[in-house]
């Protein structure tokens, strides 16, 4: 499998990491997800290995720890050669210094992590959200503490706007402490905000794009059409789709992706992931899996590229109007500033 740098980085990422949101099933919000034990697991986490799949990607609240636990016991004695990235910041506990990116709460955070994962470090650590109430400072010179540690060896950030991503790096380049490397965002066919300003801005900034949530939910695995709605015991149909979406834009997206799919013999999942995968500044996509045949479905989307009519017409059908002021830049200026998706 191809594998690319991440970002500012010395590590080389597989193309596609697996997701273990699905590992646990703790809780009424992850056991909507999946409920995959152990056994089931390490079964995944096998198959993703034999087809190059070097990074597993978890966080400390996936099913209130569990994830990480279960992700810990299925690397097992192959930890040393995957990368493991893992989050922190949302609330794991009741008390008041069990949220957010305080240097209180991410020092415990990281220990509890380590202890789950049984390893002596995290790869990849990121703030799972901006926390606006702790000075990025303090929370820069955490990650300074961790990282010389030993503890973590490269700190990124999810869910970040423009702005607390580059005050961020600023401060970092300034005081020489280490800067975020990687931005995990969520970014589909029917999620395209990401390329308004965070794709130009990882792009400028040399911060590699980790995506999740590529199939918006799992709207794009091909399961659901305008014929055949999300049934109920479906995650789509328990949680609803996510802000900013109408069904009939996505059913749009949806009709493109079977055409496609059907003159190229692949699934509709496989080419709702390949477009991301041939973004600008993508350096991995997040897979999740509740089996085993889901799985090698979406390994599938790494061993072929899409053509650029392909492409073409899926940004074409996949496009909205962008909020302000990027339509403006978009209407007014586009000429002084291209969007750059490839």
């Amino acid at each position: 499998m191809e594998r690319r740098k991440l970002g500012a980085s010395e590590l080389g990422v597989s193309v596609l990491s697996l997701g273990t949101a699905t590992f646990g099933g703790v809780g009424d919000f992850f056991k909507a997800w999946g409920e995959t034990d152990v056994a089931e697991a390490t079964r995944l986490v096998d198959i993703a290995i034999d087809a190059g799949v070097n990074m597993f990607d978890t966080a400390d609240v996936y099913s209130q720890g569990v994830s990480e636990q279960i992700l810990g016991e299925a690397l097992g004695a192959r930890r040393s050669k995957v990368l493991i990235s893992t989050k922190a910041s949302f609330r794991t506990g009741p008390g008041p210094n069990d949220v957010g990116s305080s240097r209180e709460h991410l020092v415990s955070a990281c220990e509890a992590s380590l202890q789950r994962l049984k390893t002596d470090y995290i790869d990849l650590w990121s703030m799972h959200g901006f926390d606006s109430l702790t000075p990025i400072d303090e929370t820069l010179r955490a990650f300074q503490d961790l990282v010389r540690d030993g503890k973590v060896r490269h700190v990124g950030c999810s869910n970040f706007s423009g702005w607390h991503l580059m005050k961020s790096l600023s401060i970092s380049e300034q005081q020489h402490w280490p800067r975020y490397v990687a931005h995990q965002a969520y970014y589909s066919l029917l999620a395209r905000e990401y390329e308004w300003e965070l794709m130009a801005l990882a792009r400028d900034q040399n911060v590699a794009t980790v995506v999740w949530s590529p199939l918006s939910g799992g709207l794009l695995s091909g399961k659901f059409n305008r014929h055949a709605p999300p049934p109920d015991g479906t995650r789509i149909s328990a949680q609803g789709v996510r802000p900013g979406l109408t069904m009939e834009q996505t059913y749009i997206v949806i009709d493109e992706l079977r055409e496609i799919a059907a003159d190229i013999n692949r699934s509709v999942s496989q080419v709702a992931l390949n477009w991301v995968l041939q973004r600008s500044t993508v350096a991995t996509i997040v897979i999740g899996a509740r089996n085993e045949k889901q799985l090698r479905e979406n390994l599938g989307a790494a061993n072929f590229t899409l053509s650029r009519e392909h492409v073409e017409r899926l940004d074409t059908v996949s496009d909205r109007e962008p909020v302000y002021p990027y339509w403006h830049q978009r209407r007014i200026f586009g000429e002084r500033n291209p969007v750059i998706t490839r």
